[in-house]
C-alpha cells in the first residue's frame, strides 16, 4: 500500500498451537507471532496446504479445528490454499459447499469427503466467506482475488504487476491429467474403465462397452456415472484427449494425424471435445507443451 501512500490494510501474523514447532525431523522450526489462545477475534484465516498422508496430517492438526470453526462463526473469512482443503473439509465447514480441488487429489478428496461439492475445472471458489483454490501456485490467484474483494480491482492489478502474476488465470484444465476414479469397488465399472483406457484409439459406442462388459445399458450407464463422475461417452472422450495430449507433447506428428489416430474422423468435432476438457485448442496445447 505504500505505493499509494496509504496505511497497511492487512496485519499478517503466524498463529500456532505452540510458540515454536520443530519440523522436518528437527531441521527447522516455525516461530509464531501468537498462539491460538491469544487470538480471540480475527478477520481472515489463511490455511496453508498439507503434504503427504492427508489423514495423518489432519489428525496432527486436530487442535486447530475448534479455533477455525469458532472464528468462522464469529464472521472471520477462511482462505484455504490448495490441498489445505483436506483439513478445512475435516472441520465440517465445507459441507454442502463448493471446494476447488487439485486435479491430482480429486479422487482421494471425493472418497474422504463425499458431502463436499468438488470443483476441479476452475481454480477458485468463493462461498459464504470461504475461499478455496486448486493447485499449489494457484494460491497466488486466490490471494489476488481476495485482495480485489477487500481493496478493489486497482490494487489487485497493482499486486499482479508487482509479483508478475497472471490475474486472469481462472482454470486448471490446461494442467490436468485425467485420472479416472477407481476407488469405488464396482467390478463391472472397473472392467469398463480398463477397457476404455487400454484402447484409446478405439471408437467405442456405449452399447459396445456394455456388451463387452456383459451388462444392460440403462442401469449400467447410471452406475458408471455415479462411480466415476463421468458418463461413458465422456470417459471415452477424456481418455482420447489424454492420449492426444501425450502425442502433441512429443511434437512428432501433425495435429490432424494425431486426431485421426485417436479414432476421430471429424477434425472439428475432436477440436471441440479437446477444448472442452483443456480450454485450449490442440494447436495451442502443442505450442504450450511441445517445446522446441
Amino acid at each position: 500500500m505504500r505505493y499509494q501512500r496509504k496505511p497497511e490494510f492487512y496485519k499478517v501474523e503466524i498463529v500456532g498451537v505452540n510458540k515454536n514447532t520443530k519440523l522436518g525431523g528437527g531441521l527447522y522450526s516455525i516461530h509464531v507471532d501468537k498462539t491460538l489462545d491469544q487470538v480471540r477475534k480475527t478477520d481472515v484465516i489463511v490455511i496453508p496446504l498439507l503434504c503427504g498422508n492427508f489423514p495423518l496430517a489432519i489428525s496432527k492438526n486436530e487442535k486447530y479445528k475448534h479455533w477455525v470453526i469458532s472464528q468462522y462463526n464469529r464472521s472471520a473469512e477462511v482462505v484455504c490454499l490448495c490441498v489445505g482443503s483436506f483439513f478445512l473439509a475435516s472441520t465440517g465447514l465445507l459441507r454442502d459447499k463448493s471446494c476447488a480441488v487439485h486435479w491430482a487429489a480429486k479422487n482421494e478428496f471425493k472418497t474422504m469427503f463425499p458431502e463436499v461439492k468438488i470443483v476441479d475445472d476452475t481454480i477458485i471458489t468463493d462461498e459464504r466467506g470461504i475461499y478455496t483454490c486448486g493447485g499449489g501456485y494457484s494460491y497466488l490467484n486466490l490471494l489476488l482475488y481476495v485482495i480485489q474483494k477487500h481493496l478493489g480491482r486497482d490494487i489487485a492489478i497493482l499486486a499482479s504487476k508487482m509479483f508478475e502474476i497472471d490475474i486472469e488465470r481462472k482454470s486448471q484444465n490446461a494442467f490436468a491429467i485425467f485420472m479416472g476414479q477407481k476407488a469405488h469397488g464396482d467390478e463391472k465399472v472397473l472392467k469398463a474403465q480398463e477397457l476404455i483406457e487400454s484402447n484409446p484409439t478405439a471408437s467405442f459406442s456405449v452399447d459396445q462397452v456394455c456388451e463387452k462388459v456383459g451388462v444392460g445399458r440403462r442401469t449400467f450407464e447410471r452406475h458408471f456415472k455415479k462411480n466415476t463422475g463421468n458418463s461413458i461417452v465422456e470417459y471415452v472422450q477424456r481418455v482420447k484427449v489424454e492420449f492426444a495430449k501425450q502425442l502433441l507433447e512429443k511434437g512428432e506428428k501433425t495435429v490432424n494425424e494425431i486426431i485421426y489416430e485417436t479414432g476421430y474422423n471429424d477434425i472439428d468435432a475432436f477440436r471441440k471435445v479437446f477444448k472442452k476438457f483443456t480450454d485450449l485448442s490442440p494447436i495451442d496445447y502443442r505450442k504450450r507443451y511441445a517445446g522446441g
